[in-house]
């Protein structure tokens, strides 16, 4: 695989060879220029990761290019040679969006380490952008597809709270989207710029919650080598979503209260009291009513919580909705695999509609990623969707095609081949959308694909 495209720009032919032989060595693509003009020419034609330019040219200095390239290619990673006596410039050029700066003369290494350096937190920009945008895709009122069966319920109790500082209780069967309503609450509040921060309680002992949450000190315990920043302290300014919180101790109840009532807390192994200005979004799937009378849920907590409750209804109670959340995971999942489908069949919405969704709508984006991931076509069809129904005809969880009743009894290893081999070539080979899409590592993928090339498999 090519790595990052770099462009040098120095009037200095020596400078540009041994800049393009240092860097071609370290596997780069390395492209170089004489004048500022002409590299700015080559920039607008996209493509390149790293510009390395000289301070000091004729015609065009290095902050004006630093200027120009900025306007075309506001992500570029910038990184500016100076002169002894220069520094002063180069020092100018970083407050103007240049990574760093390397006064000459200079070592091999220690250009290769800059570049590196620079290109990772290029990368690192980009990765934390690419979240952002998923964050909000998350919430977005475009990801709350329908209005049947209480959903329109949700979506005034959303509207009224998010902009309160309320504390919020979103109850509902697991994958009916409470995490979605709990972003749409903080992203539709005064706190959207800050963080939101999540943990999930039942994926933690009482004692790693506790440090999650609040944070420790140095030898607070035994373990605890370095000091540790709890997710309140994360979350500060922002908001607080602590999903699953039955599942949280009664001892840890307690100190969660405090935190609610007094908005301070403290660190694992410190007396030192600090501030939480931080909005708390609880969820359950539990019956909250039945734990605090089984003494397993306080009940001071649970009205604590309780300020704002939103029910988040099943899906089998939104059926008229299921036609157009089908269509939308359709559309999403098509864009993320560049397949062909336009819509879903008459056939494939009657038979999603007439199935009951335990898992909910969590459950419908996987019947629909597996169908989009297994077949081709323009519409999804019903023969698509039913092998991932249970109960349905020839279908049972996760069943492949062909895995019907009907036919003949088939090694899962085979089923799985299969899965796997379409997947890649609907995908075109990208093994992190594959991995990703058929919910295994990409070293599992890998070490399956090299067993079937072995065996003479074509992929």
């Amino acid at each position: 695989m090519a790595r990052e495209l770099i462009m040098v720009l120095d009037d200095q032919e020596l400078m540009r060879d041994s800049l393009r032989e240092v860097l071609s060595r370290s596997g780069y693509r390395v492209r170089a220029f004489a004048a500022g003009a002409e590299a700015l020419k080559a920039l607008a034609g996209g493509g390149y990761d790293l510009l390395i330019t000289d301070m000091k040219m004729p015609n065009m200095d290095g902050l004006t290019v630093l200027a120009e390239a900025r306007k075309i290619a506001p992500a570029l990673a910038v990184v500016v040679i100076t002169a002894f006596g220069t520094v002063e410039t180069a020092v100018e050029a970083m407050r103007r969006g240049a990574f760093d700066y390397i006064q000459k003369p200079f070592k091999p290494e220690e250009i290769e380490l800059l570049v590196e350096r620079a290109l990772e937190r290029r990368r690192l920009l980009a990765e934390n952008e690419y979240l952002r945008a998923e964050v909000r895709r998350e919430w977005s009122p475009e990801e709350m597809v329908g209005r049947e069966g209480g959903l329109a319920a949700v979506w005034a109790g959303i509207s009224k709270v998010a902009r309160t500082p309320a504390t919020v209780l979103i109850r509902g069967e697991t994958g009916t989207g409470k995490e979605l309503v709990a972003r749409a609450i903080h992203y539709g509040s005064d706190r959207a710029a800050r963080p939101f921060v999540r943990v999930n309680c039942a994926a933690l002992s009482a004692g790693l919650l506790e440090s999650e949450l609040f944070g420790h000190e140095k030898g607070a315990f035994t373990g605890a080598q370095t000091e540790r920043v709890g997710r309140f302290e994360l979350a500060e300014g922002g908001s607080l979503l602590l999903d699953e919180i039955s599942e949280m101790s009664v001892d840890l109840q307690g100190k969660l209260l405090r935190v609610l009532q007094e908005r301070e807390y403290e660190r694992v192994g410190s007396s030192e009291p600090r501030q939480a200005d931080v909005r708390v979004i609880a969820t359950t799937n539990r019956d909250l009513e039945r734990h605090m009378n089984e003494g397993k849920f306080r009940q001071d907590l649970f009205f604590r919580l309780n300020v704002v409750p939103i029910n988040v209804p099943p899906l089998r109670e939104r059926r008229g909705d299921i036609p157009a959340l089908a269509e939308h995971f359709l559309r999403r999942f098509s864009r993320e695999m560049g397949s062909q489908f336009q819509g879903v069949h008459s056939g494939a919405a009657e038979a999603l509609s007439a199935y009951d969704w335990p898992g909910n709508v969590r459950e419908l984006a996987n019947v629909i990623e597996r169908a989009a991931v297994l077949h081709s076509g323009s519409e999804l069809l019903r023969e698509h969707v039913e092998p991932g129904l249970r109960g349905a005809p020839g279908g049972s969880p996760g069943a492949a095609p062909g895995a019907g009743a009907s036919g003949p009894v088939r090694s899962l290893d085979d089923l799985e081949r299969e899965a796997i081999i379409a997947a890649c070539r609907r995908m075109g080979g990208e093994r992190r959308k594959v991995a990703e899409a058929l919910g295994i590592s990409e070293r599992t993928l890998r070490e399956k694909l090299r067993k079937y090339r072995e065996e003479g498999v074509a992929l």
